[in-house]
């Protein structure tokens, strides 16, 4: 007799009618106060990241606090409504770090101990969205990359090294550092403003996301957990990441889409809309399909992980192999298709652009993605 085994459950892609509430809330904040041409205005000023809109997505509407267990003081939803969220972000290219903060410093800290006031706290400001988190290690890190820290942390706490380029760490006043020790790998945190730590300005490709060098030269920071566990818990935040990274790629490719058809059906050219067009047309519907398998790889992501599925490794890694260049490609053929006026400044166009190809690197770029899966699925090569 062989043992019985409990079959996973089927996923559910359809979105819940908590989930639509949640999405109308959002967009009508982003229409409000983050569209696209509101942030394309917020690059000319020189002030790319509205703290307002952040507070207002954060604390206002409680989306920072999404993954955080009601008795820590978070709302105590999922991924499935982290995942709508990032989709509207997505949408706009809101100059918010919600994927950064709200995901994954929130992830790697429910990786520690939790009952530990040291964690608790933490995890309680950036569910309230009063304090944003980064975790310290370079953006292009994919999950299972982070095996060798590039920060050395002493036997008394001090930290040394250097981190680059890390998303959001300007406007981080919370620091989780990967760090290694003698005895093994440990995760600390460290406050911003502290002796010992510098923060310097890195040039983006996309000017909503920037990018910062971190430098620790003695700083102390606070242990918070050590060898697998901290090692786990980086892993969890850097795959939960990498899996919802995907539903902000469909958001993208989504608006592009949404704009291009808009676009073509007011062009004229010889009397008649662009779009209707055979060439154009042919595009389109390519590209519409492409956004429809995009929507189902990032919701069966964001489903897997919201249920803890033995197979979310295999469906993150499904998710960012295929998301990201639908994205890059979305954007692309939305520049190309609005002619001229797509190649200006004054369009919002490039920013989705910029967004994807700096997105498709995020968390590991397409190629890794299918190594890892690869390996996961035993088709390894030949």
């Amino acid at each position: 007799m062989t043992a019985e085994t409990t079959p996973t459950p089927d996923p559910d892609l359809l979105y819940s009618a908590e989930e639509e509430a949640l999405r109308d809330a959002v967009r009508s904040l982003l229409a409000d106060r983050g569209d696209p041409a509101t942030v394309l205005a917020g690059l000319e000023s020189d002030s790319p990241r509205d703290s307002g809109l952040w507070r207002a997505l954060g604390t206002g509407i409680g989306a920072a606090g999404l993954l955080v267990p009601e008795k820590l003081g978070g709302q105590g939803a999922s991924a499935r409504e982290a995942a709508v969220v990032l989709e509207e972000l997505g949408r706009s290219v809101a100059p918010v770090p919600y994927l950064t903060s709200a995901v994954i410093a929130v992830t790697a800290l429910l990786g520690c101990d939790t009952e530990r006031a040291d964690v608790a706290g933490p995890l309680a400001a950036l569910a309230d969205g009063r304090t944003v988190g980064v975790l310290a290690l370079p953006w292009p890190t994919p999950p299972g990359g982070a095996a060798q820290p590039p920060v050395r942390a002493g036997a008394d706490g001090t930290l040394t090294g250097t981190v680059t380029p890390v998303a959001d760490a300007a406007a981080a006043e919370l620091l989780l550092v990967w760090a290694r020790r003698p005895e093994g790998p440990a995760l600390y945190a460290v406050e911003a403003a502290a002796d010992g730590v510098r923060t310097e300005a890195v040039t983006p490709l996309d000017l909503t996301r920037p990018l910062g060098r971190l430098t620790f030269d003695g700083a102390r920071g606070r242990l918070l957990a050590t060898g697998d566990r901290a090692r786990a818990a980086v892993e969890r935040a850097l795959l939960t990441g990498a899996g919802l990274l995907a539903s902000e790629q469909l958001g993208l490719a989504e608006w592009c889409l949404t704009e291009t058809v808009r676009h073509t059906g007011e062009r004229t050219q010889f009397g008649r809309p662009v779009g209707s067009f055979q060439a154009l047309k042919h595009r389109m519907a390519a590209l519409w399909l492409e956004v429809a398998s995009a929507r189902a790889a990032a919701r069966n992501a964001a489903d897997a992980l919201a249920t803890d599925s033995p197979d979310a490794p295999v469906a993150v890694a499904v998710a960012q192999a295929y998301c990201a260049p639908v994205a890059v490609r979305a954007a692309e053929e939305c520049i190309q298709l609005h002619g001229g006026i797509g190649m200006t400044w004054e369009h919002p166009a490039h920013l989705f652009l910029k967004r994807a190809k700096s997105d498709e690197i995020a968390l590991g770029a397409p190629g890794k993605h299918r190594e890892a899966l690869a390996e996961l699925v035993a088709l390894g090569a030949p």
